[in-house]
């Protein structure tokens, strides 16, 4: 619902359909009807956050309940924000067009380091302090949530309350203790204290971090009997917990405009640069019968003409064949496209190839990672370079004429040979399509290189490792540009800049908060965004607020320091990460979890088991 106010606006923006609400499937309420109003943030463009699965889960968790109107924001862009600035208009939120800092909840999702400042200026935008500390009222309650507060350290100084882990079955009870302290005339200290006593819920203010004379971290210390360690908390059964029968449908295209259904959380591959491998454990499946029945509904209420499978690796889900025949009963008539991100090179099959074969055809994306068999093994990744090769003569043979692989500069113990180890994998890749008697006639090939910087990450096997510097990721892309020697490879990098910040606040502390402060007040904002990128501010701001970012990017960890997310249980034992750093510089695997349980400790959070291995554990 717009204002006038904000109509009087829009013809100056670009995009304005990001800012007006009223999409098909939003939900409004009557405001007066509900006892707690909830503006959830997305610190990014409407088209980013529109396109996240996690806000469109939460978003119907929310509003099911009578008591509860959960509305949707996002980040105004530049045009939008200078506008809103110009003329008084405070951060909205969509459904309502009201200004979120009168609201009972404002949650955020942090899904990337380079989000940061982009929640500061919406908290100012709305008109709230940034700092926790300088908001004394018991409402609003800022809350995070997302993969990022496996380390919220650098942002803990903004945020009131963290959640860790998945947040389906959490939120009910932090909305009835806010719904009741609300009513009761509580204070904020008395509800942070209450909810730091609830499974998941962290609050930072109630934990005292001191530092050794080094830099590393002394201690972190609980006060007033808050628990010693936050667990993260998890789904046990996702066939039967809460999903949308409907998403918002959005006015203008945004990146993922399609049905998006998650098939399975967590990864049985335990490949040790992936974070998300490790933190979406234990592995639990979603039957094939609940989503071949979410995704028609969804396609019938929405009009979408393509579901995306999601998963970290949708070709491991146990029972994908039988899902395709389910899907493709009803999705080919309809003229449904599937789409199928996340393939293994070692399992795709003739009859998975032939199932793609019956959908809209586009390119097939694998990821190797790693140019060279050593390095391959060193990050655990267990792919060969001839089942690349055998997958690639099977989809060319299939009529595919365009390969995307996905690789990584950076990894611990990675030398030249194996950036241009890259090239020739790729290479080969061109070959085999051309030594293919079956392949499609008069056409040429494409192979396209996506490589990022590696950025060491907290709860996975290479937390302790030093990140390259952005000299040596600035020397390897050179390299890997040189090792390139046809027109029919294509390479795309990432800015070294921008994974050089990403793995300062990886692994940061509570000490970046006045980096990320001064760069926010100093014009940072969109960090994400190579074009709204500002490097030489962020190191104006370091260098202000007299931090060395090497320190927390380019320095080796001993297995002894206490690291700032020690007290933070994602479920991963610390010694298996230990153990599996170890085994990676001696450049040997782990099988995965359905050949062999390695002992993560992961399914403690599930009752003892695991869908990995289709039994329980202790």
């Amino acid at each position: 619902m717009v204002n006038k106010e904000v109509e009087k606006i829009l013809p100056l923006v670009q995009k304005p359909g990001r800012y007006i609400g009223g999409e098909l499937n939003s939900i409004v309420k009557d405001k007066n009807a509900v006892a707690l109003r909830y503006a959830f943030c997305f610190p990014d463009s409407y088209e980013i956050g529109m396109s996240h699965l996690g806000i469109k889960i939460l978003y119907a968790i929310a509003n099911e309940r009578d008591d509860v109107w959960c509305e949707r924001v996002f980040a105004p862009w530049h045009d939008m924000e200078e506008e809103m600035r110009k003329n008084n208009i405070p951060l909205y939120a969509l459904e309502s067009g009201d200004p979120i800092k009168d609201f009972d909840l404002i949650g955020f999702t942090l899904q990337y380091e380079l989000c940061y400042t982009n929640v500061l200026n919406m908290l100012d935008l709305a008109g709230l302090p940034v700092r926790s500390k300088d908001r004394h009222d018991l409402t609003p309650i800022i809350v995070a949530g997302g993969p990022c507060t496996c380390n919220p350290e650098p942002m803990t100084e903004f945020i009131d309350v963290i959640s860790l882990g998945e947040g389906e079955e959490m939120y009910d009870a932090f909305f009835d203790l806010l719904k009741d302290c609300k009513k009761r005339g509580a204070t904020k200290d008395e509800f942070l204290r209450k909810v730091a006593q609830m499974p998941g819920f962290y609050v930072p203010s109630l934990y005292d971090v001191r530092y050794n004379a080094d830099g590393t971290v002394a201690a972190v210390t609980p006060q007033d009997g808050v628990p010693a360690t936050i667990q993260k908390q998890v789904i046990s059964d996702l066939d039967h917990v809460h999903y949308p029968d409907k998403f918002v449908v959005p006015f203008i295209e945004v990146v993922h405009d399609r049905v998006v259904h998650e098939i399975m959380r967590g990864c049985i591959r335990g490949c040790r640069f992936c974070q998300a491998g490790f933190l979406y454990r234990p592995i639990r499946e979603k039957s094939a019968d609940t989503i071949n029945s979410q995704c028609r509904r969804l396609c019938d209420v929405t009009g979408y003409d393509e579901i995306s499978l999601s998963s970290l690796s949708t070709s491991d889900y146990t029972h994908l064949e039988e899902l395709l025949d389910k899907l493709l009963d009803w999705t080919i008539p309809e003229k449904i496209n599937i789409a199928l991100p996340s393939l293994r090179v070692d399992n795709f099959s003739d009859e998975l190839m032939e199932k793609l074969k019956k959908v809209r055809r586009s390119g097939l994306t694998f990821a190797p990672e790693a140019g060279t068999q050593r390095l391959r093994d060193a990050i655990n990744k267990n792919v060969t370079e001839e089942e690349v090769l055998r997958t690639a003569r099977m989809a060319f043979a299939g009529g595919w004429t365009a390969v995307k692989l996905y690789f990584m500069i950076g990894h611990p113990t990675e030398t030249l040979d194996d950036v241009a180890g890259i090239a020739e994998l790729a290479q080969a890749v061109v070959n085999e399509f051309y030594r293919n008697p079956d392949k499609p006639k008069g056409k040429g090939v494409t192979v396209s290189i996506s490589v990022a910087s590696f950025v060491p990450k907290p709860f996975t096997p290479f937390q302790w490792e030093p990140q390259d510097t952005r000299e040596m990721l600035i020397e390897k892309q050179e390299h890997l540009l040189a090792s390139v020697h046809t027109k029919k490879i294509n390479v795309s990098y990432h800015k070294v800049d921008i994974s050089f910040l990403e793995g300062v606040f990886a692994r940061g502390d509570r000490r970046l908060a006045d980096v990320i402060e001064w760069a926010w007040r100093h014009g940072c904002k969109f960090d994400g965004w190579d074009d709204s990128f500002r490097f030489d501010t962020w190191m104006e701001a370091f260098d202000a607020c007299n931090v060395d970012p090497a320190f927390y990017a380019n320095r080796r960890r001993s297995f002894d320091e206490i690291l700032p997310w020690d007290h933070l249980d994602f479920g991963i034992r610390k010694q298996f990460l230990q153990h599996e750093n170890e085994k990676a510089h001696r450049s040997e695997t782990t099988p995965h979890c359905r050949l062999q349980c390695a002992g993560c400790g992961a399914n403690k959070l599930n009752g003892g088991h695991c869908d990995a291995m289709r039994q329980s554990m202790v």
